[in-house]
């Protein structure tokens, strides 16, 4: 399971007129802790802003699942409520999920949102829906390759068969019969 992070970063933007403000950002950054939130944002932030900023805040988000789409401009955080049955009292209880949603327009969010929900086999209700303050979002994807293992330890390679083995029931003093 995902565990999301929301940072904020301030820093000084320069707008397309020339004029330099100081801006607040949102992002949304998948890590294992806090601390590798900050690390994770701080590398992503090099590449993106130019000159110095800082992190403001990191907190664990409440949001379940991302649907991203490549041609979302907007981060539309949704709200839906599950109803399941408590079975040790017997009642039902409501659960509330939040989503974020890559959208151009809230209609679009919509419609996004209940495709990705659409595994879903129990009755939900989209209950809110808003534009997110975020900006963007960072998945956390795993580098393809082996890993580098710290270098006290040694990796195991599988071993090779040799010729008498690869033949079934052949060992190696069996001579053929003539």
């Amino acid at each position: 399971m995902q565990t999301w992070f929301e940072v904020k970063v301030k820093y000084v933007k320069v707008d397309q007129d020339g004029r330099e403000r100081k801006v607040s950002e949102v992002y949304l950054i998948d890590a294992v802790s806090f601390t590798d939130a900050e690390a994770r944002t701080i590398e992503q932030m090099q590449q993106i802003i130019r000159g110095e900023f800082h992190i403001d805040n990191i907190k664990k988000s409440n949001i379940v699942e991302i649907f991203p789409h490549d041609s979302g401009e907007y981060w539309y955080k949704a709200r839906i409520t599950l109803v399941t049955i408590d079975e040790k009292a017997g009642k039902e209880k409501k659960v509330n999920n939040y989503f974020l949603v890559a959208a151009d327009d809230f209609k679009e969010a919509y419609q996004r949102l209940e495709e990705g929900l659409s595994y879903i086999l129990v009755p939900y209700q989209t209950t809110a829906m808003s534009l997110s303050t975020i900006v963007d979002v960072f998945p956390y994807f795993k580098e393809e390759g082996p890993e580098e293992l710290p270098p006290h330890l040694k990796r195991i390679e599988p071993e090779e068969e040799t010729p008498t083995e690869a033949v079934a029931g052949a060992k190696p003093d069996d001579q053929p019969e003539q």
